[in-house]
Parts: structure tokens; sequence; C-alpha cells
């Protein structure tokens, strides 16, 4: 059987934190940022977690590293 391959586009978009849980940064944030509230752009600055039925799968996409 080969080994398998990471998910190269995944490992540049996630992180995996020391517990085993998956970082994942928060949509919205790229462009048109005077149009939000202060408050709503310092929420988007925090990273968010991800479901625990995605988590697996995107660890199994990371394994080949």
């Amino acid at each position: 059987m080969p080994k398998l391959k990471t998910h190269k586009g995944l490992k540049k978009r996630i992180k995996i934190s020391a517990k085993g849980k998956v970082k994942r940064p928060k949509a919205g944030k790229s462009h048109l940022m005077s149009g939000k509230s202060g408050r709503r752009r310092e929420h988007l600055r925090k990273k968010a977690g991800v479901a625990p039925a995605f988590n697996k799968i995107m660890t199994r996409a990371l394994r080949g590293s």
C-alpha cells in the first residue's frame, strides 16, 4: 500500500491544538472591513473550532505529514 499524502491545501488553512482539536480562521475578513463594526472585526480575529464530525475527517486528511 502506498504512503498517504497530506492534503496540502488543508494543511495551510488549519492548525491542530495540543489536545487534538482543529482550529480554523473565520471567514469574511479578507476585504470590505470598513462596513463591519469594530466588535464584529474583533470577533473575526479569533480562531474558530470545527464540529466534532469534521474533526476526524480533517485529522485523517493531514495524517500523511
